[in-house]
């Protein structure tokens, strides 16, 4: 059921409308029910994988917590008798059969993940050897159809184990919630990857009807529509054409494509999660936010911290921060200090960690070597970039134009050109013709056949790109608008005439110039596939 479907706007009306007239109490059971109602629409069969995650974390997390107040209370009556070397040994013991727990969730649970979304990768890859060396075997691929969400309901369940054995906050002893937490509907289809300390907050709470928040919150979910609707599927043809037939689309189409997919994906997904935000809002959850207008970043490093943000903190903290400091890791900056240098030891744990993340962030974003090299090129650029830090603090005290606004337009322009280069990864069919493509843009040089009609030819009209063009104008301006604060907030503060002229506007102008499919199918989001 997709957000921008008639059958999912039917199954918002009739969720609100029920979601405020039941008693309180039963607020988060509604929503339970509405979310595996939502899941089923997948295929009931799915409904397996969900539940199988949510029971699972939920006994790895009761046996921890057990264990956790077994020795509490085990110390409390021996403390007297108990020497100190007893008690740390003791607690040693425990923790170790926490691990033991941690380490049974996070197997099973990633293991699901593995085969749902790489099996078939790794059996074309052994294929490829196989057909390398000349061998007549080959394996058969499996028919296995990915479930809705896996990626996201796997990662956020697992971050709240961990965060259960490292004592953050108590285990949560209701199924039901816990169940809640792990299928919250909007959050299926492309995250944020929430945090059960964030989002428990007022996921379970009872909710009267605030009407300020509620049209708030219906304003997040029309701006999402919009973006989605009137920019990024119309936009989306160009795309299609462009990175589907390379050999046809070459040099200067490579470029337009790049910027192309750039305002599509970020208009795709952004509009998604605004979705997201602002159903949580009408329904009195708060979900955090997934970006930070990641196309005003001035470096590689800043745009990843705004852009899926959530992603990005998932990643940091539950894998750069413990492979960092892990034992063996301390191990081997000791001995590479010992041996090669106080430069080059500090440094071990730094690039092992991050070129792991960035190997682990690829892989996480499909099951294809595009996406792998992907997650390698954004690496090594934020390594070189690391770098090359003392070189530019020389020449910012040289030249002085740091902060200055000519400056900060290039930082932001090389940084969105950069960004947009290696997305070329996500487009284009594989490695090699990704690469085919980026040359091509510096030794094809046919300008001249934008100038004789070839935009024309992309799958888009003059209109559409009219359409487009007014459409970026007011993406570029509400984010700046929203520089300085809330854009909602600013309009709630205008004259009742212009807030209605306003959002009646956005609707005409989804209604008017969304590009709709046949029979209103409108194209599935992009991230709906990770």
């Amino acid at each position: 059921m997709l957000f921008t479907s008639y059958e999912f706007l039917g199954f918002l009306f009739l969720l609100f409308l029920l979601y405020y007239i039941i008693p309180k109490r039963y607020q988060w059971i509604c929503l339970l029910c509405a979310s595996y109602l939502f899941y089923a629409f997948s295929g009931i069969k799915y409904l397996g994988y969900i539940v199988s995650t949510t029971c699972s974390t939920y006994l790895v997390c009761y046996k921890m917590e057990k264990i956790g107040e077994e020795q509490k209370n085990y110390i409390r009556l021996n403390k007297e008798r108990l020497t100190r070397e007893e008690k740390k040994s003791y607690k040693i013991y425990m923790k170790k059969k926490q691990w033991n727990w941690l380490l049974f969730g996070l197997i099973f649970n990633f293991s699901i993940l593995a085969v749902c979304k790489y099996v078939n990768f790794s059996i074309s890859n052994i294929n490829n050897v196989l057909q390398l060396i000349k061998s007549n075997s080959r394996l058969p691929f499996l028919s296995i159809a990915l479930p809705l969400g896996i990626s996201y309901y796997t990662f956020q369940m697992m971050g709240y184990a961990i965060d259960i054995y490292r004592g953050k906050y108590p285990a949560e002893r209701n199924l039901g919630k816990l169940a809640l937490f792990a299928s919250f509907f909007p959050q299926l289809m492309q995250g944020p990857i929430s945090r059960f300390d964030d989002l428990s907050k007022t996921m379970f709470s009872a909710h009267s009807f605030d009407r300020k928040r509620i049209f708030f919150g219906l304003q997040r979910i029309l701006w999402g529509f919009f973006k989605k609707l009137v920019i990024a599927d119309r936009i989306l043809p160009a795309v299609t054409t462009i990175t589907h037939n390379p050999e046809n689309y070459q040099g200067v189409y490579v470029f337009i494509g790049m910027l192309f997919y750039a305002l599509e994906l970020y208009a795709d997904f952004t509009g998604g999660i605004d979705m997201v935000i602002g159903i949580g809002e009408v329904l009195g959850v708060q979900v955090k936010e997934n970006f930070n207008r990641p196309y005003f970043s001035k470096s590689i490093k800043e745009y990843w911290n705004r852009w899926h943000i959530s992603l990005g903190a998932w990643f940091t903290e539950y894998i750069f921060y413990p492979v960092s400091v892990c034992q063996p890791m301390l191990k081997l900056s000791k001995f590479s200090r010992n041996h090669f240098g106080e430069a080059i030891g500090k440094r071990i744990p730094v690039y092992l960690a991050t070129i792991l993340v960035w190997l682990i962030t690829g892989i996480w974003h499909g099951a294809a070597w595009n996406f792998v090299v992907w997650g390698l090129m954004n690496c090594l650029v934020l390594l070189i970039s690391q770098e090359l830090q003392p070189c530019y603090r020389w020449f910012h005290r040289k030249f002085h134009l740091e902060g200055k606004w000519g400056f900060r337009l290039f930082q932001v322009v090389r940084t969105v050109l950069l960004m947009s280069s290696i997305r070329m990864f996500d487009c284009y069919r594989d490695v090699s013709t990704t690469f085919r493509m980026f040359f091509s843009m510096l030794t094809k040089y046919n300008f001249m056949e934008l100038l004789n009609g070839g935009m024309l030819k992309l799958g888009i009209s003059a209109i559409d790109y009219g359409i487009l063009f007014i459409g970026m104008i007011i993406l570029i301006g509400v984010s700046f608008i929203g520089r300085s604060g809330s854009v909602r907030e600013k309009i709630a503060k205008k004259p009742i005439i212009v807030q209605f002229l306003i959002w009646y506007g956005l609707f005409l102008a989804v209604l008017l110039f969304g590009a709709y499919g046949e029979g209103y199918d409108a194209s599935q989001f992009i991230y709906n596939q990770f």
